[in-house]
């Protein structure tokens, strides 16, 4: 595995206001079996974060995206593969938004909240 963690394709510099609901596409095999790679997830910046939301977040400058887990006033990153590692961070700020929709094709959209 490299040391820069799998993410995702940036937001083109420019393309939405600062927060608004914007789309990615998942790359990579971190967020499996529930995110394929080349799924298209939706993030909305201003929606309500909790354990176990998945997340996009920005470390060390590279968009990340994971599912965070609350414990302990601790915030982690985790991984739905487990060949990846759980990443710790400092709290909420390093988050940019919440996945509130995926899919590939329009049939196959999940919602989540």
């Amino acid at each position: 595995m490299s040391e820069r963690p799998e993410s995702l394709m940036p937001p083109i510099e420019g393309s939405c206001s600062g927060r608004e609901v914007f789309a990615l596409r998942a790359l990579g095999d971190s967020m499996v079996p529930e995110f394929e790679h080349g799924t298209v997830i939706i993030i909305d910046p201003e929606a309500v974060v909790k354990d176990g939301s998945y997340v996009i977040a920005k470390i060390d400058g590279e968009f990340i995206f994971r599912q965070l887990r609350m414990h302990n006033d601790k915030y982690f990153l985790q991984p739905l593969n487990d060949l990846y590692e759980t990443i710790e961070i400092s709290g909420l700020d390093d988050l940019e938004g919440v996945i509130v929709q995926s899919g590939s094709r329009r049939k196959n959209m999940k919602k989540y909240s």
